[in-house]
């Protein structure tokens, strides 16, 4: 017998977003009742298995009655409170966040940015050619993945996966002020001189592909890549007797890599070294 816990029951609250009436259960975020009600907000930094870092600030939206305007990933929702998501007011500042953040990072491996950039009208151009960049290499130091900074938007994901909210190993950490602020392991190391236990959690939760498996970063870098033509297969790990659940992406007929499904009990998209990259004897042919 399956016994599948129900919680404690949550009241639900009423209130209004664009005008329309919204009803969510007690406790749910403005982002959770909006995407209830069909409603697009952009956002980079909101991860559905990590608490809000109110980084990018691109889901921000405008309530009645606050000075400022919220961001939707974090505010809770609240009886009677009026949402407007589409004011001239939020749109200018996600046209602005947006960019900022193209004309200082590389955004091209950033799942719909390029649709929000039209949507918004934002020209990251206008900073013109001076605009400060990272300009940096990728740092390939291992054979499992790469880390590309100048695709770093500083979510802090990555910090908060490999933390206190899942991995526990606090193997990176932000290093630096300002501009000069940057996603690293102790003393700037190589990753193979760090704590890194290479589960890469820490990829899973990465909005931009600043972190990528190394065999993805390799079929990019040869313009072999195609998610049009890889499909995905959920299976059960074999390694150990935990019972975790992997997606496997498969492009012609090879494993390109191994996620996890986010709303599994189990993992919660999280994986071990085994689970996201030990694959390689399943398509051993020899």
């Amino acid at each position: 017998m399956t016994v599948t816990p129900l919680g404690i029951p949550r009241r639900m609250l009423e209130f209004t977003i664009d005008g329309e009436e919204a009803r969510v259960p007690e406790g749910s975020t403005i982002l959770d009742a909006c995407r209830a009600a069909g409603k697009d907000i952009p956002t980079l930094c909101e991860g559905d298995t990590l608490r809000p870092k109110n980084a990018c600030r691109v889901c921000v939206v405008e309530v009645e009655g606050a000075r400022t305007l919220v961001p939707a990933c974090s505010r809770k929702a609240e009886p009677g409170m009026e949402v407007h998501t589409d004011s001239e007011r939020a749109r200018h500042s996600r046209k602005v966040v947006l960019e900022l953040l193209a004309s200082s990072v590389d955004l091209s491996t950033t799942p719909r940015v390029a649709e929000w950039l039209k949507e918004y009208e934002a020209k990251p151009d206008r900073f013109g050619p001076d605009a400060a960049r990272l300009n940096e290499e990728p740092k390939v130091d291992n054979d499992l993945y790469v880390r590309d900074y100048d695709k770093c938007i500083l979510c802090y994901k990555c910090v908060d996966a490999c933390g206190d909210q899942w991995q526990n190993t606090f193997a990176i950490s932000v290093a630096g002020r300002g501009f000069d602020a940057r996603i690293a392991v102790e003393h700037d190391a190589p990753l193979t001189d760090s704590a890194c236990v290479y589960c890469g959690n820490c990829i899973e939760v990465c909005p931009t592909g600043a972190l990528s498996f190394k065999s993805e970063f390799d079929m990019r870098a040869a313009g072999t890549w195609d998610e049009s033509r890889q499909t995905e297969t959920t299976t059960v790990c074999a390694y150990c007797g935990v019972g975790c659940n992997l997606t496997l992406h498969v492009q012609d007929n090879e494993i390109v890599k191994v996620t996890s499904p986010h709303d599994n009990p189990v993992t919660h998209g999280n994986l071990c070294i085994k689970g996201r990259f030990g694959y390689q004897h399943v398509q051993n042919r020899d």
